[in-house]
């Protein structure tokens, strides 16, 4: 019987061993069908050794069939290197991933982010912190990545999560559906049912310390930005912070007193030229530009047409777009918070959160303590947005 797609990928990405090879087969060959089909010595040609070939012929079954079940159900996903909704920024790290699973929404992974990282043992003001950028960042509309972990981690995905339309992802080294530690059961699941969790390992695989290094790489990744707030000299925030560097992102840090060992990290960063900052809105600045470019890789993705709603903006309103006019309208000239907005247009929270996202960077709205509002100078009166939509 033929393989099918999603089995002939989990095929492939169960094989474990060296990523390149099979990064390579899936550009010459196009499917995983095809590299499956290709057999064993077009493989060998590749650069795979004999156990990644053993693998790829005979899986285990026992593997094979607890990530298929676990691809069954709703919302869960596996997205190869070949699938156009392969994450366009992930495509560009040093060892971008095979394969990603996810469970909830894969579309977030292409929304503009910030990875807020940091101690697991935060100060009473580092948890402040945490709190307070993440929740600001979130309401927004960037959305909120980390790692699930316990301290800052955790902080920044409840934070996001008590935003209205927040949006979170979590990036684990864990499989996709184990909860690390295992006291944050409830907080995964609710990371999964309102953003996304995701990983490069098998459902079911257990957490193991080399996992973790390896995790930081996508989430730096998958972010325009990487934040910490506090790090000890030593620790994995500034691995991660170091791995988003060199993808070429934005890394931040939030300066602390010289007298706690918790700021030693950030202010390590910062003599090594990290940006330091002070508010949200400093964050959101400097992530602008790749903000823009992530507009344009997902126009390429989507189409004209279809990304119209989260394209770049132009000289005025972005694109003129329907769905812009009526954001626009809802808006009015007093500050209006989100849920007044979706019930005001009928859209989602996540579509307003990109739109409004992309009207804020090229400025025609401003945020105040979470509400948005319309900038003075632009369409402030119904008789120009009517002449501008007649143009």
């Amino acid at each position: 019987m033929p393989l099918d797609e999603p089995t002939a990928l989990a095929r492939l990405t169960l094989a474990g061993g060296p990523v390149l090879p099979r990064r390579q087969l899936l550009d010459q060959l196009g499917t995983p069908t095809a590299v499956l089909a290709a057999g064993a010595s077009t493989w060998r040609a590749a650069g795979l050794g004999d156990a990644q070939i053993k693998a790829m012929r005979d899986p285990d079954p026992a593997i094979l069939q607890r990530t298929l079940s676990w691809l069954q159900a709703a919302q869960h996903h596996l997205i190869g290197w070949h699938d156009p909704d392969y994450p366009a920024h992930l495509r560009r790290i040093a060892s971008p991933p095979l394969a990603l699973f996810v469970e909830g929404d894969p579309s977030l992974l292409w929304h503009p982010s910030v990875a807020v990282v940091g101690s697991r043992s935060p100060t009473a003001g580092g948890r402040d912190n945490a709190h307070a950028f993440s929740r600001a960042l979130a309401s927004t509309g960037i959305a909120v990545v980390s790692g699930l972990a316990a301290g800052i981690d955790a902080i920044a995905h409840e934070a996001a999560l008590g935003v209205a339309g927040g949006i979170t992802v979590a990036v684990v080294g864990t499989g996709p559906d184990v909860a690390y530690p295992p006291s944050h059961a409830d907080l995964r699941d609710r990371v999964a049912a309102q953003g996304a969790i995701v990983s490069e390992h098998a459902p079911g695989t257990l957490a193991i310390r080399s996992h973790f290094p390896s995790r930081n790489r996508i989430l730096a990744g998958l972010t325009l930005g990487t934040l910490v707030i506090e790090a000890a000299e030593r620790s994995g925030a500034l691995i991660t912070a170091r791995q988003a560097g060199e993808a070429g992102r934005e890394v931040f840090a939030v300066p602390g007193s010289i007298h706690n060992p918790m700021a030693r990290g950030c202010h390590r960063l910062i003599r090594e030229g990290a940006g330091l900052v002070e508010s949200a809105q400093e964050v959101i600045a400097a992530i602008a530009p790749l903000a823009h470019e992530l507009a344009s890789a997902l126009r390429e993705r989507l189409g004209e047409t279809e990304s119209a709603a989260i394209s770049s903006a132009s000289a005025t309103l972005p694109s003129l777009d329907p769905d812009y006019q009526q954001l626009w309208q809802a808006l009015g000239h007093d500050p209006t918070g989100m849920d007044q907005l979706v019930a005001r247009t009928g859209l989602t929270a996540a579509e307003l959160s990109s739109m409004l996202l992309v009207m804020e960077l090229d400025g025609l709205v401003t945020v105040e303590h979470g509400r948005y509002l319309r900038k003075t100078g632009f369409f402030t009166s119904t008789a120009s947005l009517t002449q501008a939509e007649g143009q």
